[in-house]
């Protein structure tokens, strides 16, 4: 089945809405059943009494998990509270009133049954909602293409704090941030993922941390295993969190670089079996070594990179499909450390987000860059992302790609 992203997360919501639901309706209607020892005729009139409760959590819980509630299992876990306290209440209050009573006579005789009748409801929609619910939308979402175990074509994002405007510069000079030209850009940045066949998976905004947007920072994918990072800034500190949490939702391995070690996702460019590690500002001696531990054991060999002109080691060079590394001089410290090394017109042109081993995606403010890679015999995908550029960041820090 081929949809759209937005039919998409309007199926995956209902999917996980009635996987949840009508798995808490009969499990609930069969315990009660067998536990009270009623007659097979009286099933019905049990079904009847939580069929409302259900049709109402269907509801909830879809739109919870369509706006991403779900994403992170303490938010979840919030959500299943609230939407079996809320379906239980309409649920039971429907079927007194169809069953004669008067709406206030109704409501009052509803409330006691959170702790009668309705309890074990609640306590199912909790469970499901956790462990069913959660599973069936990511099911849904349909990052699972290559079987049930590989996730591929998948990019996780996080749509800008509301304190955007607060994110931290290093190597540049603050300069005012539209925070709503920054929401635009972000919607058509995803849009663009999406449009090259990326099924985008949304990590919950946090207005916490003004940096968040820049999700690459939080992770380096190899494959199936993830590497959650030890953010350098202190401010960022919290942001992994909610990263890793969604990826060991997805089913893969996390590993974990811890303090005092700090590595940036941004300090990290993959080339084949090579990897190369920006020591710099944000990631430190402890963090590539711990890197490197951990990523030999996969076949890896890293490479530590000096950074001393930008933020990120990928603010200063990134690789295109076919491996060879382009960068600008007023960025790398020393072109000689790669293979093969392209230099490009334009500082902004320096990061590409590979979208296909014949497709690249670039900032529209690197035009003369585009036009080279485009020479070159590449497809090249452009978008405007000015408002992060003036918080340090491009095209790479935006989404974390699993391919």
């Amino acid at each position: 089945m081929t949809l759209r992203p937005l039919s998409r997360r309007l199926f995956a919501a209902l999917v996980a809405g009635f996987a949840a639901s009508g798995t808490a309706f009969a499990a609930v209607v069969l315990a009660f059943f067998l536990v009270s020892g009623a007659a097979p005729a009286q099933l019905g009139g049990i079904a009847l009494y939580f069929f409302a409760t259900s049709v109402a959590l269907v509801v909830l819980l879809g739109v919870a998990a369509y706006f991403g509630a779900l994403t992170i299992w303490y938010r979840a876990l919030g959500v299943a509270v609230v939407a079996g306290l809320i379906s239980a209440y309409l649920g039971t209050l429907a079927f007194l009133v169809h069953a004669g009573d008067d709406p206030a006579t109704a409501s009052a005789a509803t409330v006691p049954t959170f702790v009668g009748s309705n309890l074990p409801f609640l306590i199912a929609t909790i469970i499901v909602t956790l462990t069913i619910a959660r599973r069936a939308h990511i099911w849904a979402l349909g990052v699972r293409l290559e079987g049930a175990d590989e996730v591929h074509r998948v990019a996780l994002v996080r749509s800008p704090a509301s304190t955007l405007a607060k994110g931290e510069v290093t190597h540049v000079k603050r300069k005012p941030v539209k925070v709503a030209l920054a929401d635009t850009q972000w919607e058509a940045y995803v849009e663009a993922l999406e449009s090259e066949g990326f099924t985008t998976i949304e990590i919950e905004q946090s207005d916490e941390h003004p940096d968040s947007v820049f999700i690459e920072d939080t992770v380096v994918m190899l494959g199936q295993t993830a590497i959650i990072g030890s953010p350098g800034a202190e401010s960022r500190r919290g942001e992994p969190d909610a990263v890793a949490a969604t990826l060991k939702d997805l089913g893969l391995t996390v590993h974990q670089i811890r303090l005092p070690g700090t590595l940036d996702g941004g300090d990290v460019l993959k080339i084949d079996r090579t990897i190369y590690v920006g020591r710099g500002g944000r990631t430190n001696a402890e963090g590539i070594r711990q890197f490197r531990e951990l990523v030999g054991e996969l076949g890896y060999t890293v490479v530590a990179v000096p950074v001393t002109k930008a933020l990120h080691l990928k603010s200063t060079v990134t690789a295109l499909p076919d491996g060879t590394v382009i960068g600008h001089k007023t960025l790398v410290d020393n072109p000689a450390i790669f293979d093969r090394y392209l230099e490009v017109p334009e500082a902004a042109g320096v990061a590409v987000v590979v979208l296909s081993q014949s497709s690249v995606l670039i900032s529209a403010s690197a035009p003369k860059t585009a036009a080279l890679i485009e020479d070159l015999g590449y497809r090249v995908v452009t978008v405007d992302i000015s408002e992060f550029e003036k918080l340090e960041g491009c095209v790479t820090c935006l989404s974390v790609r699993i391919r």
